[in-house]
């Protein structure tokens, strides 16, 4: 049976995440000029100038980690902590593209340098 064929039959479908334990950041990207339905969507400031915002996303591992670099994050560059959940490892920050990639920079350099994190690089669209 598919999982197509177990929901029409009203069976339940039980879905199991799990994360792979280790030090990393998997995603540190960069959304730069972002549409203002993409603020909206995220529930995040809708009194931002659209065309000179950027959005930062960070995922990391342990999940934990999303509230050291929150706190790096807003300490390094005049950036809005727009979500940080240390559940799921998720960091999104807004601000001027140039303190977004600070912060980001930051937070990348600190949990590499210092909690011997394997980081990826910075991706922007």
């Amino acid at each position: 049976m598919d999982i197509t064929e177990a929901l029409t039959n009203d069976h339940k479908l039980r879905i199991i995440q799990e994360t792979v334990p280790g030090k990393q950041i998997t995603l540190a990207h960069i959304i730069a000029g972002p549409d203002e339905i993409i603020y909206k969507k995220l529930g995040l400031n809708p009194d931002i100038d659209y065309k000179k915002a950027a959005i930062g996303i960070l995922t990391m591992s342990p999940s934990e980690t999303a509230v050291i670099g929150a706190d790096l994050a807003v300490k390094t560059s005049n950036i809005d902590l727009g979500f940080v959940d240390r559940f799921s490892g998720t960091l999104i920050i807004t601000g001027l593209f140039s303190d977004v990639e600070a912060a980001i920079k930051s937070v990348l350099n600190y949990t590499k340098e210092t909690l011997g994190f394997s980081v990826c690089e910075i991706t922007r669209t």
